[in-house]
């Protein structure tokens, strides 16, 4: 078989949520599946090592996808030459995006419908071209992969999908999210914290992930209790907006929230070991990553009661509503005062992680190409 694959996403130092699931999941399907061809489309200069086995076969196609409209033209002129040209058994798309001009069977990874529920988050042109888009390759897909059944049914409720016509492959976690002993752990802390236990959220800053109340959440613990406690802020300021700026300038602890900006994997890794708790009470997600990373690393974790996030975290995390920032507080509250409750999640946690590896999401999205491939009809 050959199937092409858009990687645009595989950017050297740059990988995020989609683009980890692109690199584990197809550096184990290519080597497990040596027979078979792959071809891999980039929209820039690739870093050598995304050519993962002798089995890829690297291309670059411009234009680099920097901006919607280049989105829009590479898929749709750049995509449909390759796919004319090769003739592929399949064209995969990790990030969900198809070309709606070829006939060539398609298969999407659509993660979740975040910009169809909180359309707001985005910046208009990213809005219109997803609202615009989506329900289209939605229908047009002979099979969609998905990674939740909270995305799943909302995929297919959302774009009336047959329910039978998606998969769910899980994302796994990275084996090299462990805990760390108790010197190491002081050393992140004196480093990020000044030597305090602190507080964690991981990820892109953006509206949906909720740091406003976030924000509120902490500075209700911190007047409530006599702990000092400090809250890292790990991630990008993507979409930082007005109604965040405020919340924060409005903050009495203001002073004991750290900005770390993105951090490198290793630094990653261990600021998330070294953390009294994570706290990740998003509106939206269609999966959960830092969930599955903080219970590697044996953190005790605090998350959303909506979404994805409940499927994922199972009974390994206190559950909280994302939209009061007093019940936030409160489980913050409830991990400082209540030993046992933080041990019992840690233990949980240990237990829960176990269940998601990229290994079984490379064997589950394999599994979906077979099954989008061999369909007739």
């Amino acid at each position: 078989m050959r199937i092409l694959v858009n990687t645009r996403l595989l950017l050297y130092n740059k990988l995020d949520g989609i683009g980890w699931f692109i690199f584990e999941t197809l550096q184990r399907i290519t080597a497990l599946h040596p027979e078979h061809e792959f071809i891999f489309v980039f929209d820039r200069p690739f870093y050598p090592e995304f050519v993962f086995s002798s089995n890829v076969k690297p291309i670059v196609a411009p234009p680099p996808t920097r901006h919607p409209v280049l989105i829009f033209l590479w898929f749709e002129l750049s995509i449909p030459i390759l796919l004319h040209k090769y003739h592929p058994d399949l064209f995969l798309s990790p990030d969900g995006f198809l070309s709606l001009s070829t006939k060539v069977k398609s298969l999407p990874v659509i993660h979740d419908l975040n910009f169809e529920h909180h359309p707001k988050d985005l910046p208009w042109e990213y809005r219109l071209l997803y609202h615009s888009l989506f329900k289209h390759y939605a229908r047009k897909a002979c099979r969609i992969a998905t990674v939740s059944e909270f995305s799943a049914n909302d995929i297919s409720q959302c774009y009336s999908i047959p329910s039978d016509k998606i998969d769910v492959v899980y994302s796994g976690v990275d084996e090299g999210f462990k805990p760390l002993n108790s010197v190491r752990i002081e050393e992140i802390r004196r480093k990020y914290a000044d030597g305090k236990p602190y507080f964690i959220f991981v990820g892109s800053i953006q509206p949906r992930k909720n740091i406003t109340n976030l924000f509120k959440a902490f500075d209700l613990f911190r007047q409530q209790t006599s702990c000092e406690m400090k809250l890292l802020i790990v991630g990008k300021k993507q979409w930082w907006n007005s109604s965040m700026e405020k919340v924060y300038r409005q903050m009495k602890y203001r002073k004991d929230v750290v900005f770390t900006g993105r951090l490198n994997d290793e630094d990653h890794r261990q600021v998330i070991a070294s953390a009294f708790a994570l706290t990740h009470v998003s509106f939206f997600e269609g999966f959960g990553v830092p969930l599955l990373e903080a219970m590697k690393c044996n953190v005790p974790v605090i998350t959303s009661n909506v979404t994805a996030l409940p499927e994922i975290a199972g009974d390994a995390a206190l559950l909280v509503d994302p939209n009061r920032p007093e019940e936030i507080a409160e489980a913050m509250n409830q991990l400082v005062s209540n030993e046992q409750l933080r041990n019992k999640l840690i233990e949980k946690g240990a237990i829960r992680c176990k269940n998601f590896s990229w290994d079984r999401s490379a064997e589950l999205l394999w599994q979906s190409i077979l099954k989008t491939i061999h369909q007739t009809g």
